[in-house]
């Protein structure tokens, strides 16, 4: 019996100590593993979080960067468009006629005209080719461009092949130029532009020219600024009693001229006699070039004298409109 309960007790003890030892072992493998799971589970979801809040940030900066993005390219577009507004404002198509019939009307009624964009198609009918014929040989420029430059120069409109601008004021002949500034007048003074493109020179010119009592304006048909209505307007009304005429070419109008007893003068800084030392009594032709190039070298080969400014100051050159007032200025003081 004793043996029995020793022998119970000691398997009791025996499987007490492993159900203990067991148990221990269980228990602290249970705890730390709880404790494990636990540290993992918090750092899996502080991982998760992270990535959540990572994704979040990266998510709201990219549709910022969406959105700033866009928001360029509207602003770019916009300001397209804006800019394409602005240079549609800019460009005034009062002075301006396009349209066969329009054009033709336009022809016919014998208005003054400054300058014709047409197709190839447009010569080929009979009546725009005597009419435009005869246009170009009074110094209207008329220019053959393609369909698509003529519907870029009138922004898309129904052109039908050909448009014109009209001029401000009316131009006569050369030939009726030299009579009319011979009559009453024993010594008079023309003008010629050679290259002058620059509207508001040309109509600060004709100011110029009225103001100090020239006859007349001579204007080449190209590499010149035509009568437009930003040259009525710089001109301040001086083409209402300033002859204007306009020449195919001018190298030809230049000897027409000296052929009827006019001297031509040239404006150049090169020259070394001063235009206040010019002592000629005759009728006069003063010649003006551009600002950048001056009067061309066929132009200079035609003038009887060439003369130049004095200037005191370190510029070396003046405007093209303020040189011609200040060379009418020296030649109507004689």
């Amino acid at each position: 019996m004793k043996n029995t309960s020793n022998k119970f007790r000691g398997k009791n003890n025996k499987e007490y100590k492993k159900n203990s030892d067991f148990g221990h072992y269980s228990k602290n493998t249970n705890r730390s593993e709880k404790n494990d799971s636990f540290l993992n589970k918090s750092s899996k979801n502080k991982k998760v979080e992270n990535l959540e809040k990572d994704y979040e940030n990266n998510t709201f900066s990219s549709l910022k960067r969406r959105n700033s993005r866009f928001k360029s390219n509207n602003q770019f577009s916009k300001k397209n468009s804006d800019t394409h507004h602005e240079l549609t404002n800019k460009r005034n198509f009062d002075d301006w006629i396009w349209g066969k019939h329009s054009v033709y009307e336009a022809l016919s009624s014998d208005r003054a005209i400054n300058r014709i964009w047409c197709t190839t198609e447009i010569f080929s009918s009979d009546k725009f080719y005597i009419l435009l014929k005869d246009l170009k040989s009074k110094g209207v420029l008329i220019e053959e461009v393609s369909w698509n430059r003529l519907s870029q120069l009138t922004y898309g409109a129904s052109h039908q092949g050909v448009a014109l601008q009209l001029a401000c004021s009316k131009t006569i002949s050369l030939e009726q130029l030299i009579v009319f500034s011979k009559q009453n007048c024993p010594n008079p003074i023309l003008i010629a532009l050679d290259g002058i493109t620059d509207p508001h020179n040309v109509g600060a010119i004709i100011r110029s020219a009225e103001a100090f009592d020239c006859k007349g304006v001579i204007i080449p048909q190209r590499r010149s600024a035509g009568l437009t209505g930003t040259v009525a307007k710089v001109a301040a009304g001086a083409l209402e009693h300033l002859h204007v005429s306009r020449v195919v070419n001018l190298n030809r109008a230049l000897e027409e001229l000296k052929k009827n007893g006019f001297l031509v003068i040239g404006l150049s800084g090169d020259s070394q006699i001063s235009i206040s030392n010019f002592q000629e009594k005759a009728p006069l032709v003063v010649v003006v070039g551009s600002e950048d190039k001056g009067i061309s070298l066929l132009s200079q080969k035609k003038c009887d004298f060439i003369l130049s400014i004095s200037l005191k100051g370190k510029t070396s050159s003046l405007n093209a409109s303020v040189a011609a007032a200040i060379s009418l200025f020296h030649l109507t003081g004689k």
